[in-house]
């Protein structure tokens, strides 16, 4: 059983996933689990690949932060809000709606809301001129940006085998 796989599995009560995001929900399931319109559906409003590759955007846009380049769009209060990107605006809207009751879902959720504080961080550090503390937060930025991404594709890869799934009936 993967350990993605186990995460992406709704409570059984219902209830949200804890806040703990390090725990594994106590679980056998092997894969995730959507009910068929309910993957159509959201494989139709939402382009994870896009998703990714606008996300990975932000890593080398960053970067050049650390190089001393300054851009009036890259602010740390603007990217402090994760709902400034497309991704932030799906995880916090209809993203929610369709997959908020997965425990991986907060994690995800988390770990998309902890890079942009991080992003945010390592601007306020470059502009301050403290190079070691803006390095920090970039390496930060790179661990939860490679988090995100692997969350997002396990999603991808659960929703594509459902739609399989639904095909080979």
């Amino acid at each position: 059983m993967g350990f993605f796989s186990r995460l992406f599995q709704p409570r059984a009560d219902g209830l949200q996933a804890p806040s703990d995001w390090t725990r594994l929900p106590d679980t056998d399931a092997s894969e995730l689990v959507l009910f068929d319109d309910e993957a159509n559906r959201l494989m139709a409003q939402f382009d994870i690949d896009a998703a990714i590759a606008t996300h990975e955007r932000w890593l080398p846009w960053l970067a050049t932060v650390l190089q001393g380049a300054r851009d009036e769009r890259l602010r740390p209060e603007v990217v402090a809000d994760d709902t400034c990107s497309e991704l932030g605006q799906w995880l916090h809207g209809s993203g929610r709606i369709a997959l908020g009751h997965f425990p991986a879902f907060d994690m995800l959720l988390r770990r998309h809301r902890y890079f942009h504080e991080q992003a945010a961080a390592l601007i306020t550090h470059a502009e301050a001129g403290e190079s070691v503390a803006a390095e920090r937060a970039h390496k930060a930025c790179q661990h939860a940006s490679r988090q995100v991404v692997l969350l997002l594709r396990e999603l991808q890869r659960g929703l594509q085998h459902t739609r399989r799934r639904v095909a080979a009936r």
